[in-house]
């Protein structure tokens, strides 16, 4: 009799609903101390995760809830580039 497998959950910045892993967009701060993307959620550093939505992204900075969590000021670049990865994600499931 084969275990079934544990699936990994995370909480959304955005909304606070705990999901798959595989569900949600990961950003990290690497250890060199620059905050990037994560669409593989291999890179090492520390993690948060937001679900793939525009809505929950603009909470979670409304909130300052990705600075808090990574625990590093975000430069609007990142932001941009989030921003422009959430938009083509929702392209892409339509």
């Amino acid at each position: 009799m084969v275990k079934p497998r544990k699936v990994p959950l995370r909480i959304c910045l955005g909304c606070y609903e705990k999901k798959p892993k595989k569900e949600l967009v990961r950003v990290v701060r690497t250890p060199q101390g620059e905050v990037v993307l994560d669409p593989t959620g291999k890179k090492s550093g520390r993690g948060a995760y937001i679900c793939p939505k525009n809505e929950c992204l603009k909470k979670a900075l409304k909130g300052k809830r990705l600075e808090k969590s990574l625990q590093h000021p975000l430069a609007a670049g990142v932001v941009d580039e989030i921003m422009a990865y959430l938009e083509e994600y929702e392209r892409s499931q339509a």
